[in-house]
């Protein structure tokens, strides 16, 4: 290896990945950081860190950073300055070197519009597209608008009839010049039912080229990935090859070096497959590739960086079993996906099955706005798709989270569909198999969860006594009313009321009776109604949240005396998360009617439109544009129209 430093210019999640990675070849690591993460964890894993005055974006920052502690070489992870070939040169220039392709070749790739013609031009076939908005008709619709330098999902719309294209393209352009400095879109035909395959490219300095199969990411919300997986169930080996064929075709054409990826749509009904991008980069999704295939692709790039040769050729890869990744998102299913903010009272992965977790984040940490929402990457990997599957759902249901609103109960519900274990994942999987958004526990169930919660309360109560812990709990020498706790969970209340016996065990209201086992501060072992189970239990003030059997509850212990609230203004339209006011389409006194768009708040470099719910007249409206907002402001109030 020809250097011995190497500094990571990202963060959260593919920041520790790199940095686990070079530290197992005997690399020494510097990571670099803003304040807002001065506490993750890969800062303080890293062998030293340097703290960044103007951002990830900061190109000249991460260069002083680099030269200030004798890295040798820059690992861009993904996002952020990865496929930004002005500081790739900039890097190459100071004599430094960059973990990645050439920057002619990031440049090319890097705007789609060369990359739809570079490919064509090398065989592989494209969607029907266009430049120009005004070529939208012989396009046809539905159709995709697209930014030309995006990714991830941002400055990306499909729109169904001409009559929606302004706005949408206006919109895409906006999210594009947020996200990528560059405001410019196309238009691309939309294919209705279609996967989303890709192929893993890995090449040398020295010519060599090759694949390492296929990779299925076809469920998506927002055009963002939830689910990837190695193989996929729709490819065959003819398919695989053929693909596989393309993608080495254009990387060697294009004198590939370092990780990338060649995205293509397929069409479910035909198999046709049609030339989408080429990411210059490592992808979110690249364990399923290293699971399936046993190639560490962190270690293969910081080899081909150092100049070594690949060291194998196609026929010398092969692919065993079935990998499959979600990402684990703090965001709200149940209010369209929208992000979520907080902080994680409880993060705990779970021990078994053993899963691997890519995680930025830790017990403690603080999920604000200012970076994407994804908490972790949760692989796993076994002999056949089912079986991988299953570990993957059930492991993600016995993890216990608490503190942030994330994705967990819709991703174990998509796991465990008939239509996933099946196979049939199209990218309009979410809306045609429309899987659970939250967990949905029967009324019996719900309520033995209750009487969980309310016996590890009163175990935590006796523990803090000040005297006579030895005494069962509730214990007088005289019959006494039965104890009460108020909990409230998914808007339904539960009133629970017990007593303690003198066998020590305890009986609640209806009869029902119950005993402990072992209390903790973190968790209980008891049996309610002859079933028995242990539970695990994080409490933040007057919130509990429980991991019980089938997952996380979030229960709230209600006050005995409730002081007045504030109330809920009618027809209000209220923030769902902080963020800015990027444009107010109404005034007073304007008429609107049920799905119009009256405002767009953006957050987290997306744009997230407010509709009306119904016909009426802007009352009141409470923000103007450009205006920051926080969660729960009360923007507008829309009335009902008189008769």
């Amino acid at each position: 290896m020809i250097f011995s430093t190497l500094l990571i210019a990202n963060r959260g999640e593919i920041a520790r990945r790199v940095i686990r990675g070079a530290q197992s070849m005997g690399i020494r690591t510097v990571a670099v950081y803003v304040d807002a993460d001065s506490d993750a964890p890969f800062v303080a894993e890293a062998d030293e860190a340097v703290r960044l005055a103007g951002g990830y974006l900061d190109g000249q920052g991460i260069l002083d950073a680099a030269r200030a502690t004798g890295a040798g070489a820059i690992h861009p992870g993904y996002g952020y300055l990865s496929e930004n070939a002005a500081f790739a040169r900039d890097v190459t220039a100071a004599g430094i070197i960059w973990v990645g392709p050439p920057p002619a070749v990031i440049e090319q790739m890097g705007d789609k519009i060369t990359a739809k013609a570079l490919a064509e031009s090398s065989g592989v076939p494209t969607l029907p597209g266009s430049e120009s908005v005004d070529e939208a008709a012989s396009v046809g619709f539905p159709l995709l608008v697209k930014a030309s330098a995006g990714g991830g999902g941002k400055g990306m719309r499909i729109v169904e009839s001409a009559e929606a294209l302004d706005e949408s393209v206006a919109s895409a352009r906006r999210e594009a010049a947020s996200g990528f400095g560059d405001d410019r879109v196309f238009l691309e035909r939309y294919v209705t039912r279609a996967r989303h395959i890709e192929i893993q490219i890995l090449g040398d300095s020295h010519g060599n080229v090759v694949h390492l199969g296929e990779r299925e990411c076809s469920i998506q919300r927002r055009h963002q990935k939830i689910i990837e997986e190695s193989p996929s169930p729709r490819v065959d080996e003819s398919m695989r090859d053929s693909m596989g064929t393309a993608a080495v075709n254009l990387a060697a054409h294009l004198g590939y070096e370092s990780a990338g990826t060649v995205e293509f749509l397929v069409d479910d009904e035909t198999g046709e497959f049609f030339f989408l991008e080429v990411n210059t980069r490592l992808q979110v999704e690249h364990p399923v590739t290293e699971c399936v295939t046993g190639i560490d692709l962190v270690r293969e790039q910081l080899r081909v960086a150092a100049g070594e040769p690949l060291g194998y050729g196609q026929k010398d890869i092969s692919f065993t079993g079935s990998a499959i990744e979600a990402r684990l998102y703090a965001e709200d299913p149940t209010n369209d996906f929208l992000p979520a903010t907080g902080t994680l009272v409880g993060y705990e992965p779970a021990c078994a099955p053993e899963l691997r977790w890519d995680s930025g984040v830790t017990q403690g940490s603080v999920v604000g706005t200012e970076f994407d929402p994804m908490l972790a990457k949760v692989i796993a990997y076994a002999p056949t798709r089912t079986e991988a599957a299953g570990r993957l759902a059930l492991g993600l249901q016995r993890s216990h989270l608490g503190g942030v609103v994330t994705n967990r109960d819709f991703l174990v519900a998509t796991l465990r569909s008939a239509e996933f274990l099946a196979g049939d994942t199209t990218t309009d999987f979410i809306d045609r198999v429309a899987p659970p958004r939250r967990l949905i526990l029967e009324p019996e169930e719900l309520g033995r969860m209750a009487c969980m919660a309310t016996l590890w309360v009163q175990g935590g109560n006796r523990d803090k006594a000040p005297v006579w812990k030895e005494f069962r709990s509730g214990w007088l020498s005289s019959r006494m009313p039965d104890q009460e706790l108020v909990l409230c969970v998914d808007q339904e209340t539960f009133t629970i009321r017990y007593q303690s016996q003198r066998d020590g065990t305890f009986r609640f209201s209806d009869g029902t009776r119950a005993k402990i086992y072992d209390w903790a501060p973190d968790g209980l072992d008891a049996e309610v109604g002859g079933r028995r189970c242990r539970v695990k239990i994080t409490r933040d003030e007057d919130v509990l949240y429980l991991r019980g059997p089938q997952g996380d509850l979030v229960f709230r212990i209600e006050p005995r005396f409730v002081l007045p609230g504030t109330e809920q203004t009618e027809g209000g339209f209220v923030a769902s998360m902080p963020g800015k006011i990027v444009e107010l389409r109404v005034q007073p006194g304007d008429r609107v009617a049920q799905g119009d768009t009256v405002l767009i708040l953006e957050a987290m470099k997306m744009e997230h439109p407010m509709r009306a719910t119904e016909d009426g007249v802007v009352a009141q409206v409470l923000v103007s544009a450009g205006e920051q907002v926080e969660s729960g402001t009360l923007l507008l109030v829309v009335e009902e129209l008189e008769d």
